[in-house]
């Protein structure tokens, strides 16, 4: 199956797509916010450079994209029809990835938790998470 758009068209399209400030990770800052909690964006410092860190609650969040990361909702299963190899493999990529991620954070003594996009949509259990996770200590500081 050929591409609906041209190869132009097809690349503004993807450089569109943003990893940083998107509209599930903004929901989440302002929601954190609201509840009080004070936090740092995607420390480079940090294994897979989280979304959201909250240095002193020892705690990564990584906002992820059904889609992109490969979710088993709906919307993250659905695999296009149109270079299915790719979008396969890309997915497994970043899967792996946000596994490699998560285990060294893990190890080195942070709390991970990780919000899809599909879950940030209901702000009541949304704001219910985010309070648990907050009223949560860390185990030890390293």
């Amino acid at each position: 199956m050929t591409d609906v758009f041209s190869p132009e068209k097809r690349s503004a399209v993807m450089r569109r797509v943003k990893s940083r400030d998107t509209a599930p990770e903004l929901k989440v800052r302002k929601a954190l916010t609201t509840l009080g909690a004070r936090y740092r964006l995607h420390r480079r410092d940090l294994p897979g450079k989280p979304d959201i860190v909250l240095p002193g609650r020892r705690l990564a969040i990584f906002v992820h994209g059904c889609f992109w990361h490969g979710h088993d909702c709906p919307r993250g299963s659905r695999v296009p029809k149109a270079n299915r190899d790719y979008w396969l493999a890309k997915v497994a990529r970043n899967r792996a990835r946000d596994e490699a991620s998560r285990a060294a954070l893990e190890t080195a003594g942070w709390r991970v938790e990780t919000l899809w996009e599909c879950q940030i949509r209901d702000q009541a259990a949304l704001s219910g998470r985010l309070s648990a996770l907050l009223a949560e200590r860390p185990l030890f500081r390293p």
